[in-house]
C-alpha cells in the first residue's frame, strides 16, 4: 500500500511539476531505473500526441483532394494549419511532408539525451526549471546560466512540468531544420521496413551538441551501458 501511494505521488509530480523530493533520495542505481522509465512513458505521451496529428492531417488532406478543395470545413482548416505552423511545414497540402515530420523519437534516444542533458535529472536547470534536453530562450522568462558568456543573452527555458520539457523535445526534433537529417534517416528506415530506435537515431545527432562526433558516441554509450534500447517501440 505504502509503495502504491510514493508511486501515485511521484506520478501526480511529473503531472503537475518536476521529479519529486523522494527521488532524489533514492540510490544512484534507483534514480537512474526510475528516470528511465518516467522519460520513456513521458516520451510515449508526446508520440502518441504526434500520431494523433498525423492522423488527423492525412485524415483530412485525404478529405480535400476528394472534395477538390470545395467546401473546405473552416475549423478543420484552422487545426491543419495549427499544426503546420507548429512542425515548419513549406506546403500545407503536401502529405508526405506530415508523414516526414509527424513521427516517433525512438525512446531509449530520449532518455540518452535527457540524461546527458540533465544528468540524470539532477541539474540546476531540470531541478529549478523542469528543463530536461537543455532547451534555450529568448524570451523574459528564462534561467540564466551561471557561465553565460557575458556577450550571450540566451536563458534556460522553464517548462511547468517535465511533460511539457519532453514535448518540446519531440516537436524539436520533429521540426527543426537542424534535425533534418534524423528525419531523413527515420522516414528511410521506415520505407525500408527497419528499425529506427536510438542507436540508429543517434547517429544524426552531432548538430545537438557543439561537442559533434563525440556527443554521438557520449549517447551511442549511454544507451548500450544502460541496455535502453529495451524501452524502444517496435
Amino acid at each position: 500500500m505504502i509503495r502504491l501511494f510514493i508511486s501515485f505521488i511521484f506520478v501526480v509530480s511529473l503531472a503537475f511539476g518536476g521529479f519529486p523530493q523522494s527521488y532524489y533520495r533514492l540510490d544512484i542505481k534507483e534514480q537512474k531505473a526510475q528516470f528511465a522509465t518516467t522519460i520513456a512513458r513521458l516520451t510515449q505521451n508526446a508520440n502518441q500526441s504526434t500520431s494523433q496529428k498525423r492522423q488527423f492531417a492525412l485524415t483530412y488532406l485525404n478529405f480535400i483532394y476528394k472534395q477538390s478543395f470545395r467546401d473546405l470545413d473552416s475549423k478543420n482548416l484552422s487545426r491543419l494549419l495549427q499544426i503546420a505552423k507548429e512542425y515548419k511545414m513549406v506546403n500545407l497540402f503536401d502529405e508526405n511532408e506530415y508523414i516526414k515530420k509527424l513521427s516517433n523519437v525512438p525512446i531509449s534516444l530520449a532518455i540518452a539525451q535527457g540524461a546527458v542533458e540533465s544528468g540524470w535529472g539532477k541539474s540546476r536547470f531540470a531541478k529549478e526549471a523542469n528543463n530536461i534536453f537543455g532547451h534555450w530562450t529568448w524570451g523574459q522568462k528564462g534561467l540564466v546560466p551561471l557561465n553565460r558568456d557575458e556577450n550571450k543573452t540566451h536563458k534556460i527555458r522553464i517548462f511547468n512540468s517535465l511533460q511539457d520539457s519532453v514535448d518540446a523535445y519531440v516537436l524539436n526534433l520533429n521540426s527543426h531544420p537542424a534535425y533534418a537529417s534524423f528525419r531523413d534517416a527515420r522516414l528511410e528506415n521506415a520505407k525500408n521496413g527497419l528499425k529506427y530506435g536510438g542507436l540508429e537515431a543517434a547517429q544524426t545527432m552531432e548538430k545537438y551538441s557543439q561537442m559533434g562526433r563525440i556527443y554521438v558516441k557520449q549517447l551511442e554509450k549511454t544507451i548500450n551501458l544502460y541496455d535502453l534500447t529495451k524501452f524502444d517501440e517496435d
